[in-house]
């Protein structure tokens, strides 16, 4: 509900809107400092302009979160089987998306050992990188590269135990980094620092054995200079942290000042295939402080990373579950909906099924995407927002997902 408080004094006027209901003693410093501005001229008090920000800051991304959140029904009625791609010719691990001279891209690794680069608006393969000696795990656009540099670089993770980075535009390797002793599964860019430092994940047990990462989104309340800060300690006494999954059946959060794992999360019965850091940003109410996870257990569990306990746990799937999310859609006519707050989840298996999810409740399974290739799972998949504008109630986003056969699908 919205409150609105008005005061008029010598022909002016001044409004207060506030968007949450405040607490009882949020209340009563408001009242008590609104009357005695009446007799100061100048200058707020320190309490209340406090108050003021922090409505501010949600305010802020209350109307952010509009361009990221989209009604559930939406995609639910009018998505349908739009193309694929058919390069690769083994299992696609691992899709990811970016934008580059305003130009819509997608990247896949796949167990054939090459990366290739797609352009979405004319559905044609860019680039093919070869130079993995083994399965191409994970495969991931850098920004900090192109922010910084003007280069179009991918980073991608094999079973070769290297990680290698690729100029895309030119069909150039620039570097390779051969440090782990096992194949690497993950790997992720951090949140801070425009994306300068990268998380990577083996078998090597450097993070027991790891098949899955995801680094701690941007905090809120950070107030680094990204351009400026240059240790990784600094970020890390900033709340910074890395999530594992594992073949010990354990998601681990480790902190990046000190590389101490400092919580363990227990429940799945097999390995952790997948993790997902929900958003910490102001005003996310349901996903703020939580960890999505899917396992080779068929489950699909939502974590409380404060409790370390289960929120949620979600039994549908009859496979392993290679990919889980936070999707960008939102349930219509949801009282729960605010700031960058979607409530529903997303969850890719080798049952063949892609199915979503109410993170309020087991019990509501939004929908299920059948694949009607029994032996084709469901290995990865990515939410690709439309740069084009769209009609009035048209779907704007299209889901990529690939299978473990190698072609690449696009529903929207």
């Amino acid at each position: 509900m919205t409150t609105a408080i008005n005061e008029k004094q010598n022909s002016t006027q001044l409004t207060l809107v506030i968007f949450i209901p405040p607490g009882e003693e949020e209340i009563q410093i408001i009242i008590r400092y609104w009357i005695r501005t009446l007799k100061i001229k100048l200058g707020w008090v320190q309490d209340f302009d406090k108050i003021v920000v922090k409505y501010v800051m949600f305010i802020y991304y209350l109307l952010l979160s509009t361009v990221f959140l989209f009604m559930f029904e939406t995609f639910n009625s009018f998505s349908k089987l739009l193309n694929n791609f058919t390069v690769h010719t083994k299992q696609v691990s691992s899709i990811d998306y970016s934008t580059f001279n305003g130009i819509q891209l997608i990247c896949s690794g796949s167990s054939d050992k090459t990366v290739c680069v797609w352009d979405i608006n004319s559905n044609k393969q860019l680039q093919s990188l070869d130079g993995h000696t083994e399965s191409v795990n994970c495969a991931k656009f850098s920004q900090y590269y192109y922010n910084k540099h003007c280069r179009n670089i991918i980073c991608s993770a094999s079973d070769d135990n290297t990680i290698r980075l690729w100029d895309f535009k030119h069909n150039q390797q620039l570097q390779l980094f051969n440090e782990h002793k096992d194949g690497v599964y993950g790997i992720e860019f951090s949140s801070f620092n425009s994306g300068r430092y990268l998380c990577s994940a083996s078998l090597d047990n450097t993070i027991h054995g790891v098949l899955c990462v995801d680094m701690s989104p941007e905090q809120s309340s950070n107030n680094i200079d990204d351009n400026t800060s240059s240790s990784v300690s600094v970020i890390g006494g900033n709340g910074y942290t890395i999530c594992s999954g594992s073949c010990d059946n354990t998601i681990r959060i480790w902190d990046i000042e000190t590389t101490k794992q400092f919580i363990v999360l227990k429940g799945h019965t097999r390995g952790v295939c997948s993790v997902k850091y929900g958003s910490n940003r102001v005003g996310n109410i349901g996903c703020a402080n939580t960890i999505l996870s899917g396992s080779d257990d068929c489950c699909v569990r939502l974590w409380d990373i404060r409790s370390g306990n289960t929120i949620q746990e979600f039994y549908k799937h009859i496979g392993t579950v290679f990919a889980v999310d936070y999707s960008p859609f939102v349930i219509k006519n949801s009282i729960e909906v605010v700031g960058d707050n979607s409530n529903v989840i997303c969850s890719g298996s080798w049952d063949n099924t892609i199915r979503f999810w109410d993170i309020r409740s087991n019990k509501i399974e939004l929908r299920v995407i059948s694949r009607y290739d029994k032996d084709d799972g469901v290995t990865c998949y990515k939410f690709v927002k439309l740069k084009d504008k769209v009609k009035e109630n048209e779907n704007c986003f299209h889901l990529y997902y690939g299978s473990y056969k190698g072609p690449i699908y696009v529903r929207g």
